[in-house]
């Protein structure tokens, strides 16, 4: 059975509408703060996928307004379940902009679980976004991306994560972190058991842990900006600490 849903988001951002517009209807500026690649189209009717792990996820362009209003649209399946996106820029004095974001559609029986996790997720995606506009903007990522389902339950994967980055698990915003490879960085979102963000000098890192409802899955997100390929780098760190 299908659920109706509609999620919204909003964000204060530091750069002009255009800066903005690169970012959320480009594959290279969604590739730099969002997650899997992404290709979008020019124009509506055009493509939207989104590839991660393999499986690409189709839509296509509904609305396509420069500087203001992206929206796409997946194709309804069988069962009627179907996704839509769009996003709605407003600039503001002082070379800003404001991003909402709204994501609607149908969901199928286990929605409640579904729209929690959306709903979670979001703000560290839009957080990563404002990141990538203050400190790497135009700047084109090499990115890392690993997804291990059946990591353990979050108390297990934080203290594994945390100690990892010599913190412990009451991190906040703002506290320093060392990565693995000894990079210095910094905290810019913190929200455990949920996710973590941590940006360094040449990117930005994303840990994620799905929720034992949805598999106690933990989901790696990375964008290095200095042309630094770590996909093997952190798959190894992952198979040494999750098996």
């Amino acid at each position: 059975m299908t659920h109706p849903f509609e999620l919204s988001q909003e964000i204060e951002l530091g750069a002009t509408p255009e800066q903005v517009w690169d970012a959320i209807a480009t594959g290279p500026g969604v590739d730099s703060w969002f997650m899997g690649r992404t290709e979008l189209g020019t124009s509506v009717g055009g493509p939207a996928g989104l590839t991660m792990m393999g499986h690409t996820q189709q839509a296509t362009i509904t609305a396509y307004k420069p500087g203001s209003r992206l929206a796409t649209r997946s194709a309804q399946a069988p069962d009627g379940q179907f996704m839509a996106m769009e996003y709605l820029i407003e600039g503001r004095d002082g070379g800003t902009a404001v991003l909402r974001l709204v994501q609607s559609g149908m969901l199928g029986d286990d929605w409640e679980t579904e729209f929690e996790a959306m709903k979670a997720g979001w703000p560290i995606y839009l957080e990563t976004l404002r990141q990538y506009l203050a400190h790497f903007a135009g700047r084109t990522p090499l990115v890392t991306t690993i997804f291990r389902p059946g990591a353990g339950g979050p108390d297990i994967v934080w203290k594994i994560v945390t100690e990892s980055l010599d913190v412990t698990p009451d991190v906040g915003e703002g506290d320093e972190v060392r990565l693995p490879d000894g990079s210095a960085g910094v905290v810019y979102y913190a929200n455990l058991p949920v996710n973590l963000g941590v940006r360094t000098a040449d990117g930005l890192y994303r840990f994620i842990h799905s929720g034992t409802a949805r598999g106690d899955a933990i989901v790696l997100g990375h964008q290095n900006f200095a042309g630094r390929d770590e996909q093997a780098e952190w798959e190894a760190w992952m198979a040494e600490r999750f098996g």
